[in-house]
């Protein structure tokens, strides 16, 4: 099944937030979280994940450093700001009417197919 590219890009900012306000991190290793999390069904790509992480970071929601890794390869770790986790929480509130709303329409009626 694939997702819908309108449905992935709606989920982008949220997933991100979420993900970084685990703990810090780089692009690969969100793509990585992102797969693992979706069992698969979800395939990020740079492409798609950059442009979110850049406009996060103009909005001022993220911020990033350059970083020396364990394997010492530089990468560019991102971290959610103050402003970051207050959006998030928007997004939550947001993310669970849609949520719920869906939930009652789709509760114990057979997936059209």
């Amino acid at each position: 099944m694939a997702i819908s590219k309108n449905l992935v890009a709606a989920s982008a900012t949220p997933l991100i937030l979420s993900i970084l306000s685990e703990s810090e991190n780089y692009g690969y290793a969100i793509i990585k979280r992102v797969r693992e999390l979706s069992n698969g069904r979800m395939q990020w790509t740079d492409g798609m994940l950059y442009p979110v992480l850049h406009r996060l970071e103009e909005q001022k929601l993220i911020q990033s450093k350059w970083r020396e890794s364990k394997a010492g390869r530089k990468r560019k770790y991102y971290k959610i700001k103050k402003e970051g986790t207050k959006a998030l929480k928007e997004q939550q509130s947001q993310w669970n009417v849609v949520y719920s709303t869906l939930r009652q329409l789709w509760e114990n009626k057979p997936c059209l197919t």
